[in-house]
């Protein structure tokens, strides 16, 4: 299936054998701190920027009819986001769920420290982040660490 809509993910996760769940990190754009007067300009006329995890949503698919109706709820709770990145996977035991979006909110909290998430990776299947200075970010529950 090529998903090239919100709603045709919506469709594809209802689709799936197995029951799964969405995941949407919602981001704003940001000025960084060092920017210079042509970036500022720029993104004072919207444009540029960087992106910053602002907020978490997880939900069932049949909780969202629409990208409609997620775009509503969305700015009920993160009115200056510019850009969701979606991903959606089976359903995960509780403590896997709290770990996901305990691990967003973190992002989202420390991101001006690490001077700003520029990208998201994929490394085994285990999302990180990179910072605009290329440094990686990562969050990993030590719950099995022994």
């Amino acid at each position: 299936m090529n998903i090239t809509h919100f709603d045709t993910l919506l469709q594809a996760a209802q689709q799936q054998p197995q029951p799964q769940r969405l995941l949407f990190v919602l981001a704003q754009s940001e000025l960084p701190d060092d920017a210079t007067a042509e970036q500022k300009a720029a993104f004072e006329a919207g444009h540029g920027g960087a992106l910053v995890p602002a907020a978490c949503v997880d939900r069932l698919p049949a909780e969202l009819p629409s990208f409609a109706a997620f775009e509503v709820e969305a700015q009920s709770f993160c009115p200056d986001w510019v850009i969701v990145f979606a991903a959606s996977g089976r359903i995960i035991a509780a403590g896997a769920r709290f770990f996901q979006r305990r691990r967003a909110e973190l992002l989202a909290a420390k991101s001006a420290e690490f001077g700003g998430i520029a990208q998201f990776v994929s490394v085994a299947g285990f999302p990180l982040n990179q910072t605009r200075n290329g440094t990686i970010v990562a969050l990993f529950p030590l719950d099995d660490v022994t």
